[in-house]
């Protein structure tokens, strides 16, 4: 890209020793900050027998212990906060469906940081001040709106607060408000394709030519299939909200090789899922981030459960982690074989006659678990072709991952749509007593 390094700011001019000199020392500070100020890493530390002062090097941090989603819902829900409540200025939760939410707080300067990282994200994505930017993600307790809403802001552009549903009017916003960037789940842009054609819009004709998407792992093939049916270049983008939210990493539109961490503000490593072993480059693990900048919540060495590794920088001196496989915690064991909803999404993307909409449905048969593949099927598709599409999931699922499973082509729209993260798995099995 001509002139790109104009574009670029401050931190992604660094080169890489004065990056590493920098992470160090925000690393140090970072570690004295929660010491001293969150009585459950002052506690953690002592046991694990280390001290801030202990972190001389950045290999130092693996001496450190984790924390895990369970450590902030047992410290609900102001526990982890490390400045007084009169300096917290936002509070942001995770859904809680499956406990109690994990609360996190933004002071003046994260707030300020945090719009920085999406600013930076939107840029490297294809964003230029002047841009209108459809912002699709919820907004709410969940960081995604107000993050990419802050953050296109920051950046210079227009922002249409658009959040999750009401589909049809998001249609008629595109195409009268004329945006040139999206930020949405790539599972909702799904939703939003379906309605401009059901609306007979040639979703090719609209104004937009960037997607940004995030909140859900999603794979190559659905990358292509986006582009191909949106005439858009589609560049992913990756936050928690445990972290900071949308920001922490970003495909850069020019290469699209996988996510440039922002180095400068978030550390990360790839452990060993089982033994919490620190991996070397390139070797796949489970993403654990420490925060080098936080003064609300600062995190550290949180383990995300994403699955991915960490890779050397091309458009930019971060490193990059790949697109994220799956997260530990979804990972379906079958008759002994793992499984990630994702490998799924791209045997179904590439089966000709099925729409890329799918749903697992977990059953107990007897003593044994059985996985069905529920995909829908194209408005055009024959029976004929149903039962081709069936029968070519399923030995794709044996060939490939090396599991039976049962697959059900159902009619066009049959699965429930998304208007935020999508439901892949649905789990009937009894529970355990």
């Amino acid at each position: 890209m001509r002139d790109a390094r104009n574009l670029l700011d401050e931190g992604e001019r660094l080169d890489v020793d004065a990056l590493r000199a920098l992470q160090l020392e925000r690393l140090r500070a970072s570690l004295r900050h929660a010491y001293a100020h969150v009585p459950f890493y002052r506690d953690s530390f002592d046991k694990a027998g280390v001290h801030p002062d202990d972190c001389r090097d950045l290999a130092d941090l693996s001496r450190f212990p984790f924390t895990t989603k369970a450590d902030l819902r047992e410290h609900y829900p102001y526990g982890m906060f490390a400045v007084p409540r009169d300096r917290i200025r936002r509070i942001h939760a995770s859904s809680g469906t499956t406990g109690r939410p994990t609360v996190v707080g933004y002071t003046d300067a994260d707030l300020s940081m945090w719009a920085d990282m999406v600013a930076r994200s939107l840029r490297a994505a294809g964003g230029r001040p002047g841009d209108t930017v459809h912002v699709a993600y919820g907004y709410g307790l969940f960081t995604g709106g107000l993050g990419a809403h802050y953050g296109a802001e920051r950046l210079g552009c227009t922002v249409i607060p658009a959040s999750g549903g009401m589909t049809s009017r998001q249609v008629l916003l595109i195409q009268d408000l004329k945006p040139r960037i999206i930020m949405v789940t790539p599972s909702y842009l799904l939703t939003l394709l379906d309605e401009f054609e059901r609306q007979g819009v040639d979703p090719r004709s609209t104004s937009l030519r960037v997607g940004v998407f995030g909140a859900e792992p999603w794979t190559e093939a659905m990358r292509q299939e986006i582009e191909e049916r949106f005439a858009i270049d589609a560049v992913d983008i990756y936050g928690l909200s445990e972290v900071i939210g949308p920001g922490v990493a970003q495909e850069c539109v020019e290469t699209k090789d996988g996510l440039h961490i922002w180095e400068d503000h978030f550390f990360p490593e790839v452990v060993d899922p089982f033994t919490g072993e620190v991996l070397p480059e390139g070797a796949e693990g489970e993403l654990v981030f420490t925060s080098l900048t936080k003064e609300a919540m600062p995190i550290v060495r949180y383990r995300t459960r994403d699955l991915t590794a960490l890779l050397p920088g091309t458009a930019r001196v971060f490193r990059r982690m790949r697109k994220v496989t799956g997260r530990s915690d979804d990972m379906v064991i079958l008759r002994g074989v793992n499984l990630f909803p994702t490998q799924i999404e791209e045997i179904v993307l590439r089966t000709p006659a099925v729409a890329p909409h799918f749903q697992l449905r977990l059953t107990r048969e007897g003593r044994l678990d059985a996985l069905t593949v529920r995909a829908e099927a194209r408005p055009d598709a024959a029976p004929a072709d149903r039962v081709a599409a069936a029968q070519a999931i399923a030995a794709a699922v044996k060939d490939g991952i090396g599991v039976s499973v049962a697959v059900e082509i159902v009619d066009p729209e049959t699965l429930e749509r998304s208007v935020g993260k999508i439901r892949r798995i649905v789990d009937e099995r009894p529970r355990e007593s």
